[in-house]
């Protein structure tokens, strides 16, 4: 099977339509698949539900996709840099489906091994747990959450081959090998592609029995969020 394309809108063609569910990569603005983002917005795909961490910042990342109203619902963690996002869910327009960020990331690896719910801890007695099962065990309480997954995922990874096997680089790595794995359809956006075989396989993340399609993008925009720098010393300047 052909795993290789050469444009993101390749790499979506016939996956993409209205309503369906969408695992996006990414922490903050580090490790975001934004080739395939983009390839989503100039599609015009929508009522749109997204699993990611957050919806990216205004203007970039998941965020074109808030401007453009392509989104319905978000399934997310993190929402605090994104003034759109926040707009739009005061005024009833976007669905949050909010979670702590390390049940986040649990529902995500569960429903990547076809694990279809599991008990935590983590938000007995919030909101988080309202409407679900609360169950005893020993001494304690614990919530029942289900896990996620999703009709497509987009990830970026730092390199990948023709198969699809895939590797991140340092704090890239986040959300995107437990996506990978819990989608029907994953696409992969890498900024190296190398022959299959060329990559140790010690060195894999992600097996490329989990991916589906391979997008090179060299080059690719990496944005700071916010950029935080201190004035130089005298001694420094010196």
């Amino acid at each position: 099977m052909r795993k290789v394309f050469k444009t993101a809108a390749e790499s979506l063609a016939d996956t993409l339509f209205d309503g369906m569910t969408i695992m996006s990569g990414g922490f903050g603005l580090c490790g975001i698949p934004m080739s395939l983002i983009e390839a989503i917005r100039l599609a015009g795909v929508t009522n749109l539900t997204v699993i990611s961490n957050n919806a990216g910042v205004d203007g970039y990342g998941l965020g074109i996709l808030l401007e453009t109203r392509q989104i319905r619902k978000m399934v997310s963690s993190y929402v605090g840099e994104n003034k759109l996002f926040a707009q739009q869910f005061l005024a009833g327009e976007l669905e949050l489906e909010f979670n702590p960020q390390g049940t986040l990331a649990e529902r995500i690896r569960a429903g990547g091994a076809g694990i279809p719910a599991f008990y935590t801890k983590t938000g007995v007695g919030t909101l988080v747990a309202e409407g679900k099962e609360v169950r005893r065990f020993g001494d304690d309480d614990y919530v029942m959450e289900t896990g996620l997954f999703a009709d497509l995922a987009i990830v970026h990874a730092f390199k990948g081959d023709t198969e699809g096997n895939l590797v991140y680089r340092k704090t890239a790595r986040n959300f995107n090998p437990m996506m990978a794995t819990a989608a029907k359809v994953t696409v992969a956006e890498v900024e190296h592609l190398v022959p299959a075989g060329e990559i140790d396989p010690d060195h894999i993340h992600t097996p490329g029995i989990f991916v589906q399609r391979v997008l090179e993008v060299k080059d690719a925009d990496k944005r700071i969020e916010q950029r935080t720098t201190r004035s130089k010393t005298e001694k420094e300047l010196a």
